[in-house]
């Protein structure tokens, strides 16, 4: 979308991180915010905003690290502000494949592919992973590879994970959201 901050992007109105928040913040106790740029905006918006800890934009990796670095509880849940039409169950599901298959971590498979920025982790797993960041991965498939990894079923819910990169993206999932309000 032309270098904006997706997650400020009007949708319906409101900016779309809002509209993320609305259906993980339920299933979750606490809410953080990657962020690393417009953070005063997202705190206005009433956010905890924690930035990458490590220094050079490396990814979604470097955003995980740091939000298990700032989190206080046994496990993470992971989702793109991009993503409007996110499940109401996504932690249930997540959980469950973690918990069922004995795994570090549970990412979402929609029957056709892997959503691997939607997930869910232990925080123990920071420690590995800031070792990993610091040897120079980055792909999130080669760190997966270092841990037991369960796929959650998705496959009734494929549109969960669309997320919007241009504006005619932007204009369907309007539609999907007003004929779904």
């Amino acid at each position: 979308m032309g270098g904006v901050d997706k997650g400020l992007v009007l949708l319906k109105g409101r900016p779309m991180i809002e509209h993320v928040e609305e259906r993980l913040r339920p299933q979750v106790g606490a809410l953080l915010i990657n962020a690393n740029r417009n953070a005063e905006r997202y705190a206005a918006l009433g956010y905890r905003v924690v930035p990458d800890v490590q220094d050079g934009f490396l990814g979604p990796l470097a955003g995980m690290a740091s939000g298990l670095a700032a989190a206080t509880t046994d496990y993470v849940v992971s989702a793109p502000c991009d993503s409007p039409l996110l499940v109401t169950d996504l932690v249930e599901r997540l959980a469950r494949a973690l918990l069922v298959n004995d795994a570090d971590v549970a990412v979402a498979h929609d029957g056709e592919r892997t959503h691997p920025v939607f997930l869910l982790l232990r925080r123990d797993l920071l420690e590995d992973l800031n070792a990993f960041l610091e040897s120079g991965g980055r792909k999130i498939d080669l760190w997966f590879a270092r841990h037991r990894v369960a796929m959650a079923d998705f496959s009734d819910c494929p549109e969960a994970f669309i997320n919007i990169n241009d504006a005619d993206e932007r204009k369907s999932i309007e539609s999907r959201l007003r004929e779904t309000a």
